[in-house]
């Protein structure tokens, strides 16, 4: 499936230090030693002796008959008694692979969970033992598990919301069926587009998520604004025929501009230099053109065939209740302030909201902006970096034996900080007294680091061990290799002009401390020891990628925010021939941005056990994809007002009527998009339940404090000055 071609790394795609590091390990070092699984295995009895003994060896055994496994480390065969946790009921083995290559390590782990399963299944009372694979790359393909299990269990819990929030703003079967239908439908397009594109460029896996968020959110509103509109056709008495036409005239033409508008925080992602952020943006435009071109093509063509079987009401109750057209051909509900209105209970609740806040729209603008001041405060607190918990999901085998290392002791050594040092050719080998007294002294000062639990490098192989002894022991080389194959193999390159260290971290150092622990190892590579000072050295790993590409990422907001904000402006000021509503647009939008992310912080930043730190590309995509959809809203309200005081209707009765007709829409569009971001706030990996509740409550505040207080204060405030300098159009 689609899921398989996803990325599941992510991460920059500009050439970085830590890339740096990855192509000097990948093309400088062995590739028959790759990298090292974590096999925890738990029992009832100790490990030391007996039956428990035997089992974890046939286990060992097993693993390493496998042609991929280069070694197997456990106490049994190291006697080091680290790999026992204190009360010996808990054993853990180093399984260290063969092969290097990032997408064959991924594929490996499925394998060797079923070798253990099955030496397991096989052992007598094999039952009472747990055997657990974690490791880097298996945290890696779990996550990729888990969230294309969450997008399925999404879909399945939504389907029937959605059906019931359909039926009771349809009011028929057929009218719910169509929203329904169209936005499913746009998912599978969309993601069968997404396979193509994946094949040709990295896409990241969370596409999926928002593939399906988004998809499922602009397929329904977008169709149910144009069934809303083709009902209202059809009460003015319309033929079928005609009332498709002049829906898709009126609607349709409204769905091309929120979908342009929608469009543009996703085209705006595009700029940004990480994997996930860019493929999230690829996505999201592909989602949006497929949800359009659907509304602007199927849902017409359906609106002909069901004709009047999607109107809430039967064909002889419709004629009983017509509503009068006025002297231009336009049904009073469409521009009258309250007459046609009046036949609709829910209408007639909307017009004398809209009524009373034109009647104060001073009071509605005060109230409205301290609620969403109140509401952005917290944004002050706000940190990015890597969540100090709950990154990984804990749910998974390998984040249980994450969480399993964390109590028992070891949990650094799933992620190290990766350090390479390379030598120029005149320099000569790593192995010379020079190097290794420059890379002791390197050593010594990682290790300072209370945050650092141990570094592994060639001078740190042997226990109170002199240079001097190390080089002795490494002029035969050959004598080394024969006692050590794995670590020399790890550590020295083929060519011997270059090494790596790797620093373990202590278990108490959470990703967001490990970032600061990156950054000063790279202080040390820039001011190095006196002996490295002619050596290149290059700070990688995991945390070393995120720390990189949340600086470049950082380095692209105020061309993301340029490019969102310009276009937009643009875009609405050509539709509504104005300046004052893109304007007032940006700057509402922005406020929804900012209570979003506020939101945000109090939740999940500071609520009870915290994350600490917010991931650095959910602020940016909650800016670029609560911008465009806050513009969904925007673009239906304003297109109706526009509409009515196109036709005849002064300001303040053109905004009472606007608002009374697509208050209703609004208001179901927003329960359906609410419910849809909502079911992936409680998705188990981080990022996606961030990205859930962030939408989720972005829709709840622009569909009420926004455009039903705000937008409708600001229009009656600017009076004429809302479409200056536009012509009004005669009549």
């Amino acid at each position: 499936g689609v899921a398989e071609r996803l990325d599941v790394r992510g991460g920059s795609l500009r050439v970085t230090e830590a890339s740096r590091v990855d192509e000097l390990l990948a093309t400088r070092f062995r590739q028959d030693i790759g990298e090292t699984f974590l096999v925890l295995v738990t029992g009832p009895e100790s490990f030391t002796g007996g039956r428990p003994r035997r089992l974890l060896d046939a286990l060992c055994s097993a693993l390493a008959r496998e042609p991929y496994v280069r070694e197997v480390t456990w106490f049994g065969s190291s006697g080091d008694s680290t790999l026992l946790s204190a009360d010996r009921r808990t054993a853990v083995a180093l399984v260290t692979l063969r092969v290097a290559r990032a997408d064959t390590v991924l594929r490996l782990v499925i394998p060797i969970r079923t070798v253990l399963r099955r030496a397991l299944a096989a052992f007598p009372e094999g039952a009472q033992y747990h055997a657990i694979v974690t490791g880097d790359t298996p945290l890696e393909r779990d996550m990729l598990t888990v969230t294309t299990e969450d997008v399925a269990r999404s879909e399945r819990r939504l389907l029937p919301v959605a059906a019931v929030i359909l039926f009771i703003a349809c009011g028929s079967a057929a009218g719910a069926a169509l929203p329904l239908a169209v936005g499913f439908l746009a998912i599978a397009v969309a993601l069968a587009i997404v396979d193509v594109i994946a094949g040709m460029v990295p896409m990241s896996i969370y596409v999926l998520n928002v593939a399906t968020m988004i998809g499922l959110g602009v397929g329904i509103d977008y169709s149910l604004l144009l069934l809303r509109r083709f009902r209202e056709e059809l009460e003015r008495d319309a033929a079928v025929e005609d009332a498709v036409v002049r829906t898709v005239a009126t609607a349709g033409a409204t769905v091309g501009t929120s979908g342009l508008c929608v469009a543009v925080g996703f085209a705006a992602l595009l700029f940004t230099p990480l994997v996930e952020t860019r493929s999230i943006g690829i996505g999201g435009l592909v989602v949006v053109a497929v949800a359009v071109a659907l509304a602007l093509t199927l849902v017409p063509a359906l609106l002909a065939v069901l004709g009047r079987r999607v109107a809430r009401r039967s064909a002889s109750e419709l004629a009983a209740r017509r509503l009068p057209v006025n002297g231009r051909g336009i049904a009073a509900s469409a521009v009258g302030p309250s007459r046609g209105l009046s036949r609709d209970r829910a209408a007639v609740l909307w017009e004398h909201w809209a009524r009373a806040l034109t009647r104060r729209p001073g009071l509605a603008l005060l109230a409205g902006g301290l609620t969403l001041a109140c509401l952005t405060a917290p944004v002050a607190w706000l940190r990015v970096g890597l969540p100090a918990r709950h990154w990984w999901p804990s749910q998974t085998e390998a984040g249980e034996g994450l969480d399993l290392l964390t109590r028992i002791g070891g949990a650094g050594a799933v992620q190290p900080v990766r350090i390479v040092v390379d030598w120029p050719d005149s320099v000569g080998s790593a192995l010379g007294f020079g190097a290794l007294r420059g890379l002791r002294a390197l050593s010594d000062s990682l290790r300072a680091d209370p945050r650092v639990r141990e570094v592994r490098s060639l001078v740190d192989l042997r226990a109170r061990t002199s240079l001097l002894e190390y080089l002795l022991w490494y002029s035969d080389l050959a004598a080394v290799r024969a006692r050590n194959a794995a670590a020399l193999d790890l550590l020295l390159s083929a060519d011997r002009r270059a090494t790596r260290l790797d620093v373990v971290l202590a278990d108490t150092t959470s990703l967001l401390s490990a970032m600061d622990v990156v950054r000063r190892a790279r202080r040390l590579a820039a001011a190095p020891p006196p002996a490295l000072a002619r050596a290149r050295i290059f700070v990688g790993g995991y945390v070393a990628q995120h720390v990189d590409f949340q600086d470049d990422l950082l380095g692209r907001v105020p061309l993301l925010v340029g490019v969102v904000f310009g276009a937009t402006a643009l875009m609405l000021g050509v539709v509504f021939r104005s300046v004052l509503i893109p304007l007032k647009a940006i700057l509402l939008n922005a406020l929804s941005v900012g209570s979003t992310l506020g939101l945000i912080v109090l939740v999940f930043q500071r609520g009870g056990n915290g994350t600490e730190a917010i991931f650095v590309a959910v602020p940016v995509l909650v800016f670029a994809v609560v911008f465009g959809l806050s513009m969904d809203y925007e673009v239906f309200l304003l297109s109706r007002i526009k509409e009515a005081f196109d036709s005849g209707r002064d300001n303040e009765r053109a905004t009472i009527t606007g608002l009374s007709a697509t208050a209703g829409v609004i208001t179901a569009a927003a329960l359906l998009m609410i419910a849809v971001f909502g079911a992936f706030a409680f998705a188990r990996v981080l990022v996606i339940r961030l990205l859930g509740f962030g939408l989720a409550a972005a829709v709840l505040l622009d569909a009420t404090v926004i455009r039903l207080v705000l937008v409708p204060a600001v229009m009656q405030l600017a009076g004429r000055w809302n479409w200056w300098p536009g012509v009004r159009r005669l009549p």
